[in-house]
This record gives structure tokens, sequence and C-alpha cells, in this order.
């Protein structure tokens, strides 16, 4: 009975088609051509989870800033897939981000361009392996007529002392500083560690931004923009101008010549007590390949383990930057000038330069602890000046009192008592000059450390 029904239907409706054959015909048409669209997308799923391969022990999940993800990792990743050496996950966003990331198990490495702070106690079990050199610059729009900055003037707009581009040959139009918000930025951290001596200095920099992406998106609608980037990232971005620094253009040729004075590190930060430790070695190792190495070139970067004569003149770049931004280095303590930004040589495999390896403590140094030290001796020292400077007058005022003929005791005794008030009065003025270090009071909004890189 079912067969029946079954034939009579088909019969009805081959029928009914022929008597319509447009409908028929249309009605087939569409079938084949859904099918035609679906095939592709089928095929490509099935070909798709086909070719990505289960997790395994050499995948690596990377966090960290901006700016070491696009000039390093995004190339990397591919290359050590293509090698099928393992899968690195990438998840840029800031540095703090990444090495809390780090610290607490969620990630395996972190990108960063400042070394170890030593006030973090979340870092305390974070190792940083220096990993390439790259240029700390100062970029502005390209219709900006300034071309480039001293020393001196990056730490005076930085601290709001220049506020104009007039100061600095340009248009009649206030300095807009844009700076990094997110605290203990990489790039920000380098860069005032090498003009303040103080990774943690304040400056006067009220437009903030999340990173150094959109800090450079900023300066692209900004005539009057100064904002900070690094040579990887700024070097094919034609909407910025990079300035360049005592005259010498940041290059990958300056910064291997350290000529450039503001060259940084970049580093790969891992736990000591990674449970992804043999994946990290395997990944470390890959860095110092030829490939890993063509790779950093091509993002105008030098690779750490062929720097070792620009680690060797370290010294050497900080006292040109102190002496060009008016730093007494015989003031500072040699503390400071001893252990200040010093680069340490990298662990096994990757290769250690020379200067680095012959170090009597092959730890990193940090910024921050160097900064540490030697600001609570200069704190010491400069009450000391002070009272130095008060005393001086009076001094010179008793010495020059016996010399004096005095024809009459009420002139005598008038002569020192003004001298004295003088005195004061000096030293009143000059006690603003032992303190000036310290930000004028008109910052307005200031970034304490800075951060997303």
């Amino acid at each position: 009975m079912r067969d029946k029904v079954r034939a009579h239907f088909c019969a009805f409706f081959l029928v009914n088609k022929i008597m319509q054959p447009r409908r028929f015909i249309s009605s087939v048409v569409l079938a084949l051509a859904l099918g035609c669209l679906a095939l592709p997308a089928f095929a490509a799923k099935s070909t798709k989870a086909a070719a990505e391969p289960p997790p395994s022990a050499d995948d690596l999940v990377w966090r960290g800033d901006h700016a070491t993800g696009r000039a390093i990792m995004e190339d990397l990743a591919k290359e050590y897939a293509k090698q099928k050496k393992g899968r690195i996950s990438l998840q840029p966003f800031s540095t703090l981000s990444g090495l809390d990331a780090v610290a607490q198990g969620s990630a395996d490495i972190a990108g960063s361009a400042r070394g170890k702070y030593a006030r973090r106690s979340e870092e305390a079990n974070i190792t940083f392996v220096p990993v390439a050199l790259d240029g700390a610059v100062l970029i502005t729009h390209p219709r900006n007529p300034v071309t480039g900055l001293t020393l001196k003037q990056i730490h005076d707009i930085y601290y709001g002392i220049i506020k104009n581009w007039k100061e600095l040959g340009g248009e009649d139009k206030e300095i807009n500083l844009y700076a990094i918000a997110s605290p203990l930025d990489g790039v920000e951290f380098s860069l005032r560690e090498l003009v303040f001596r103080n990774g943690d200095q304040r400056v006067a920099a009220p437009r903030l931004y999340i990173n150094t992406a959109k800090l450079e998106e900023a300066i692209t609608l900004d005539p009057a923009g100064l904002g900070l980037s690094t040579l990887a990232n700024a070097y094919s971005n034609k909407g910025v101008k990079m300035l360049s620094v005592e005259g010498v253009n940041p290059s990958t040729s300056t910064v291997a010549d350290s000529s450039y004075p503001l060259y940084i590190t970049l580093y790969l930060a891992q736990r000591v007590d990674s449970p992804k430790q043999a994946a990290i070695d395997h990944f470390i190792a890959f860095l110092g390949t030829p490939g890993a190495k063509d790779i950093l070139r091509r993002h105008q970067l030098t690779p750490y383990a062929d720097a070792s004569n620009v680690v060797a003149k370290n010294d050497q770049r900080m006292a040109f930057i102190d002496a060009h931004v008016g730093r007494d280095a015989a003031s500072i303590s040699g503390a400071m000038a001893a252990a200040a930004s010093t680069i340490a040589a990298p662990p096994p495999p990757a290769a250690a330069p020379a200067a680095a390896a012959t170090d009597a403590k092959p730890h990193v140094v940090t910024a921050a602890a160097s900064s540490t030290s030697a600001h609570e001796k200069l704190a010491k020292a400069e009450p000391k000046k002070a009272v130095a400077k008060k005393d001086a007058p009076k001094k010179e005022a008793i010495a020059a009192a016996p010399k004096k003929a005095a024809p009459a005791k009420a002139t005598a005794k008038a002569a020192p008592a003004k001298k004295e008030t003088k005195s004061k009065a000096v030293a009143k003025a000059e006690a603003p000059a032992a303190a000036a270090p310290k930000p004028a009071a008109s910052f307005g909004n200031v970034s304490g450390g800075a951060g997303g890189g």
C-alpha cells in the first residue's frame, strides 16, 4: 500500500513539474548552486580541522606590550610554526599584563622593553632574557618643521620646562606631549631611566594612551603632537616622523654602533620555575638561529647576541647623556655611575656578548635598583651642599671684617650686619636651585611611571 502511495505521489510531482518547466528548471539550478556554495566552505572547514594539530608540550602563550609584540613576536611566531617547532599564541596588551600573567602562570613568556623592577614583588621570580636592541624614538607629525632634538631639550620637555615648539625652532604652538598611561610601561620606563636616571620619573604629559600603537595614531592627527615609540614600530609608519637626537637619526646602523644614544633592550621574560621550561628553552634557542636573526633585522632590531660592542660602550653612553642634559657626573653617586642601566648577559643558549660575560655580576642589574640606591645617596648629599652654600657668605664676611679699617665702632658693627642679612637673602635665593631636581608645581596631569608599550 505504501509503495503505491509513494508511486502515485512521485508521478503527480513529475507531471506537475513537467507542466511547469520553467519553475522546475529554476528549482534544479538553485539547488545545484547552493550545493556548489556549500561544498567549498565544508571542504575548508574539514581541511582546517585536519591542518590544526592538537596542542603539544612545545606550544607557548606569549603576552606583553605592543612594542615587543608588533616588532618581534608576530613574524617570529609564524616562522616558529612554519618550522614545526611549536605554536605560540600571542596576547599583546601591556608590559605589566604580560609580566603578571607570567607570574600567575596564565602565560608562559612575556615581552618587555625594560628589565626587572625590583620594587615589584610580582617580578621577583621572573627572569628577563635580553633578545634585541631597539631605539627609543621621539615622533611627531610629518608636517611639523622640527627635525631633531637635543638630549637637554628632551629632558626639559618631559620636565615641563619647554612647552612651545617655537623654543625648538618650530611654529608658535604649544607642544602636545603624549605618553603611555599604564604603570611602568617598558618603553617609557627605559627612556626616563636614560634621560633622568630614574625610570619612575614623573613627567608633564597630560595626554595618555594605553599603548604605543594608539599613541602613534594620535600623533598622525596632531601636527603639534610629540610622543615616544620605538624604531621597530615607527620606521614604516608614514603618518609619523622620527626626530634625530643630538643630530643622529635613529636607525639600525646608528643603534648598532651606539652613536644613537637612546637605544633600549627588548626582553623575553619567564618564570624561574615554569612548567614549560623545556619549551621555553627550545624557543630561546630558536631566537639564536640565522632565520630568527634575519626577522629581527627586518624589523630594524639588532640581535642582542651580536651587540657586544654596544654593550661594552654603555658607560660611555651614560656619561654622554649626563653631560648633555647638564647632569654633573661628579655629583652623582659613584654607585649610580657604576650600576645604571647595565645590560646583563643572556643565559644559554643565546651567545653572551664578551663585555657582559666578563662582568663579575652576570645577573640582571635593574634600572630601578640602580636608581633607588643612587637617589638615596643624592638625598643625603644635597642637604650638605645647601648648608655649605648657605655658610659660605658668612665665612667670607668673617674673614673680610678684620681687614677693613673701622673709623667708628658703629660703622664697624653695622657692616657685618648688612653682609649677614645679604648672605641670608642669597642663601634663600639659592635654596630653590639646590632643589632643582623637584618638578615644577604647574604640571597639571602627570603620569608617574607609565604603561602599555
